[in-house]
C-alpha cells in the first residue's frame, strides 16, 4: 500500500537543476534515504519509494555517507572473531 505526498519546493531548486524530472528524482531519493537512515523503512522499501533497485539504492546511499548496515562495537567484534 502506498500514498502520494505533494511537497512545495523552492523555485531555486528548479532553477539550479537540469530539469523538473531530475529535481523530482533527487527529492524522492533524499526523502527515502532519510527514512532509511532513521530506521523507519527497510532498504527495499526505500528503494521502491524512489524507483530504484535495492542494490542501486544501497550503492548510492553509501556514496552519500549512509552505511548499508550499522553494527555495534560488540557486533563488529563478533563478525571478525573468526577471521
Amino acid at each position: 500500500m502506498t500514498a502520494t505526498l505533494a511537497i512545495d519546493l523552492p523555485i531555486t531548486l528548479s532553477l539550479h537543476a537540469l530539469n523538473r524530472a531530475a529535481v523530482e528524482q533527487r527529492s524522492r531519493f533524499l526523502l527515502a534515504l532519510k527514512y532509511f537512515e532513521l530506521g523507519e523503512v527497510t532498504s527495499g522499501q526505500a528503494a521502491k519509494m524512489c524507483g530504484m533497485g535495492r542494490v542501486a539504492f544501497l550503492a548510492e546511499s553509501g556514496r552519500c555517507g549512509t552505511p548499508a548496515v550499522e553494527l555495534s562495537a560488540e557486533e563488529l567484534l563478533q563478525e571478525f572473531a573468526d577471521v
